[in-house]
Order: C-alpha cells, then sequence, then structure tokens
C-alpha cells in the first residue's frame, strides 16, 4: 500500500470520528518543513500523523517535529494503518 492511500484511508476514518477537525498539509515553498501528513483537533486536542508505510523512516527532521510536538503538550504520531490510529485514539480515549 503506498503512503498516499493510507493516508487516505486515515482521512477517511477520522470524518467518521465525534468532534474531530482534520486535513492533509501539503508541502510548498510557504510550508514548514517536517510538519507531520495530517493535523487533527480531536475533542480540543491537537494530534498530528506522520504517515509511512512498513518499510518508511522518519527524517531527522520528521523525528524533532514530533518530538517538538508532544514536548508542547500536543499528541504526535508514526503511523503506519488506520488501525494503528484507532488503537492510539482508544488510549487517548477519543
Amino acid at each position: 500500500m503506498l503512503e498516499r492511500d493510507i493516508t487516505a484511508a486515515i482521512l477517511r476514518h477520522l470524518k467518521t470520528v465525534p468532534h474531530c477537525f482534520a486535513w492533509k498539509t501539503h508541502g510548498g515553498p510557504y510550508s514548514t518543513a517536517g510538519i507531520p501528513d495530517i493535523i487533527a483537533c480531536v475533542g480540543g486536542r491537537f494530534v498530528a500523523f506522520e504517515v509511512k508505510t512498513q518499510s518508511g523512516k522518519l527524517t531527522k527532521l520528521q523525528e524533532v517535529t514530533i518530538q517538538r510536538i508532544n514536548e508542547a503538550k500536543g499528541k504526535a504520531y508514526k503511523v503506519q494503518s488506520v488501525e494503528e490510529v484507532k488503537e492510539i485514539f482508544k488510549n487517548l480515549n477519543v
């Protein structure tokens, strides 16, 4: 499965989650490098997902960005499937 297919599946799922507003970020000359693929506000919580395939690895910049989000009391994760997102939401009680 391609990263874009996993991302699309996660976004479809997020549309079914109550009190969730989520969007896909797009890189470009005016965007911040390293920002996770999906940003969401779920029940007032900031949650971000960096989507990777089973063989995909985070870049150093992505690792640092995820760490900085978590240090700022948001939640950021590397995910590889919708099931992983569902499990994260269970643990967040969302």
